[in-house]
C-alpha cells in the first residue's frame, strides 16, 4: 500500500502535449500521437516555497533553466496511460523532496573499529612482506 502524497498536484498546473513516440512499433508509432510531454512550471505552482526551492536545487537534467520540469512518457500504447504515468512520475519527484533532508551528525569511530582496522592493515602488511625474494 502506498502512502498518500504530502502535496497532491493539481492537473491544472500541468501542461500536457501529445507527441509521437520514438522507437520500434510499426505503423502505430508512425500514425498515432500516444506519447505525452508533461511540463510543470515549478515557480508558478501552488507548492510551498521550501519544496519549490528543493525541487529547483535538484541536479536533474529534466529541469530547465527557467524552472520548468519536463517529463516524457511513452511507455504505454494509449495516451491516457502515458498521461497517468507522467503524473505519477511527477508526483514521485515532488514526494522525493517534500520532506527536508536530515542533518548529518558527526560521529567518531569506536575503539573496536579502530583496532579492527589496524589489525587488518598489519595482516595486509604481513602478506605483502612475504611476497619478497626467498633466501635459502
Amino acid at each position: 500500500m502506498t502512502t498518500p502524497p504530502k502535496f497532491p498536484l493539481d492537473e491544472r498546473e500541468v501542461e500536457f502535449s501529445a507527441i509521437r513516440a520514438q522507437g520500434a512499433g510499426g505503423q502505430n508509432v508512425n500514425k498515432v500521437s500516444s506519447a505525452i510531454h508533461l511540463r510543470f512550471d515549478i515557480h508558478a505552482s501552488s507548492l510551498p516555497d521550501d519544496v519549490k526551492a528543493r525541487l529547483l536545487a535538484l541536479n536533474d537534467s529534466r529541469i530547465t533553466q527557467e524552472g520548468v520540469l519536463v517529463l516524457k512518457a511513452q511507455q504505454h500504447r494509449t495516451q491516457e496511460m502515458n498521461r497517468s504515468d507522467a503524473m505519477d512520475r511527477l508526483q514521485e519527484v515532488v514526494d522525493g523532496v517534500s520532506s527536508p533532508p536530515k542533518a548529518r551528525r558527526a560521529t567518531k569511530p569506536t575503539y573496536g573499529s579502530k583496532q579492527r582496522r589496524l589489525e587488518g592493515k598489519s595482516q595486509r602488511s604481513t602478506i605483502k612482506g612475504l611476497r619478497g625474494r626467498v633466501d635459502e
